[in-house]
């Protein structure tokens, strides 16, 4: 399955991970489990399998169909409890780090640069980490678990500065908002408010890169043409690209759950619930970033 994630584009669940399908001997009247069934009634891709937009999925031996014998639970195989139980993992470590980073590395005048400094640094080092297990095939939980730490440290010395020297508070506001968005995207999806498909990944993923590709072009104005480059982390520009930003986190979640529910459908190895959890918690970052920034823009003086 293709990563969804806003950040890195290889993540995601691989056959070549130990899924390679699950046939069963044929039971009477049906066909055999991993085996293209006969048209069904009322299926949109019945007839036309090229239309389906899961086709393409790594665990599917036939297309997505309504109806089709799913793959029988064993004890290798992702379950909701597994990806559960490693996102919570995952994001503790992070929050933990990010706690003792706060506590351990002042923000005051005299030691906000040291602080700040050792803050960029983790974060780099973070960024390096996440793209090496992107690239990877099998998930590494040390290597997860490392990444988690390390942006814990980035995010606490990050959401201290700015709770402490641009908006009181803004720290807790940004944990609210992104808890009440990963609530608001489960009950839409589960609800089927929102639907994942083709149509949705890739306007989701075209947004993405373009929102990407401006933020890169600011940074860059930034560092060579000092202040906030282009102006899109700042003022009015600034509010109405953080809701962008959010907005998009949002988008990613919904496309999270998906990859999540297609892994659990189709068998995914067990040891696919850490690519979950990193996945989940790579775009709830991306979410806290984004309100983080807003509430600053909106509180700030500047």
């Amino acid at each position: 399955m293709r990563s969804s994630n806003p950040v890195f584009s290889r993540r995601g669940f691989s056959r070549d991970n130990g899924s390679a399908g699950f046939n069963a001997a044929p039971q009477a009247g049906g066909a055999a489990v991993g085996t293209a069934p006969g048209p069904v009634a009322g299926n949109p891709y019945a007839d036309a399998p090229a239309a389906n937009p899961y086709a393409n999925n790594p665990y599917a031996q036939a297309d997505v169909q309504y109806g089709v014998p799913q793959a029988p639970p064993t004890a290798d195989r992702m379950t909701m409890d597994d990806v559960v139980t490693r996102t919570a993992g995952t994001l503790g470590t992070l929050i933990v780090f990010a706690a003792l980073a706060w506590a351990l590395l002042p923000v005051d005048e005299a030691n906000l640069g040291k602080s700040y400094g050792i803050a960029i640094g983790a974060g780099l080092v973070a960024m390096v980490l996440g793209l090496v297990q992107s690239f990877k095939r099998k998930a590494s939980p040390a290597l997860i678990l490392a990444y988690a730490a390390l942006e814990g440290v980035f995010l606490g010395v990050v959401s201290n500065v700015v709770d402490t020297h641009i908006a009181s508070g803004a720290a807790m506001q940004a944990v609210i908002g992104t808890m009440a968005t990963f609530v608001a995207v489960l009950v839409a999806y589960r609800t089927g408010l929102i639907r994942v498909n083709r149509r949705f990944v890739g306007f989701v993923t075209a947004a993405a890169m373009g929102f990407v590709l401006l933020m890169a072009v600011n940074l860059l104005f930034s560092v060579f043409g000092g202040g906030d480059g282009l102006g899109f982390r700042s003022g009015g520009l600034g509010i109405a690209f953080g809701i962008i930003g959010i907005i998009l986190g949002a988008l990613f979640l919904a496309l999270d759950f998906k990859q999540v529910e297609d892994g659990i459908r189709y068998g995914a190895p067990k040891q696919e619930s850490w690519l979950a959890a990193f996945g989940l918690t790579l775009t709830l970052v991306w979410i806290y970033m984004e309100f983080l920034r807003l509430i600053a823009i909106l509180q700030g003086n500047d």
